[in-house]
């Protein structure tokens, strides 16, 4: 079974994101439902269970759950559920080769899936994923080179003064 790719992984529903973050906590990180909950101050794992059955979680902690699983996609969820785009911190890091490339492959399977949608042969939401990623990688890179303004970041390697 190939490994899935966790940068295109995005969710359709909270619960559905709570479930992504265990699969994720247990192959990235290799975390079972129990050392979340205990990463997470929970009692005991069926306190976890229960919030994954109804798809609810108190707020106070989908940051220490997507901490404990090592990734934000409640969080990314609940945003773009909003109509919000979210989008990584910028680094202030030089972009390199394949930084642009990976953009690029971004553009090329989000149109694909466009035409597809079109044609009736996608699903929206596969399509609304591709066009999400494509969006935050533009802001992303947007964000960067705002970033190379601010004088005090030597995101290009500024003179060693």
């Amino acid at each position: 079974m190939a490994k899935r790719n966790w940068k295109k992984v995005t969710a359709n529903s909270l619960r559905h994101a709570m479930e992504l973050c265990l699969e994720h906590a247990r192959e990235r990180k290799n975390l079972s439902v129990d050392r979340v909950a205990d990463l997470m101050g929970l009692p005991n794992k069926w306190t976890l269970y229960k919030w994954l059955e109804n798809g609810r979680m108190p707020s106070v902690l989908i940051r220490p759950f997507e901490y404990a699983c090592g990734i934000t996609l409640m969080t990314r969820y609940l945003a773009t559920s909003g109509g919000q785009l979210v989008i990584d911190i910028p680094a202030g890091k030089r972009a390199d080769v394949s930084d642009i490339n990976a953009l690029h492959s971004s553009f090329s399977d989000a149109m694909g899936l466009l035409i597809k949608f079109y044609d009736g042969q996608s699903e929206a939401d596969e399509t609304l994923g591709a066009l999400t990623r494509l969006m935050g990688g533009i802001a992303w890179h947007r964000e960067n080179v705002n970033k190379s303004l601010t004088p005090e970041l030597e995101l290009f390697g500024g003179s060693d003064e």
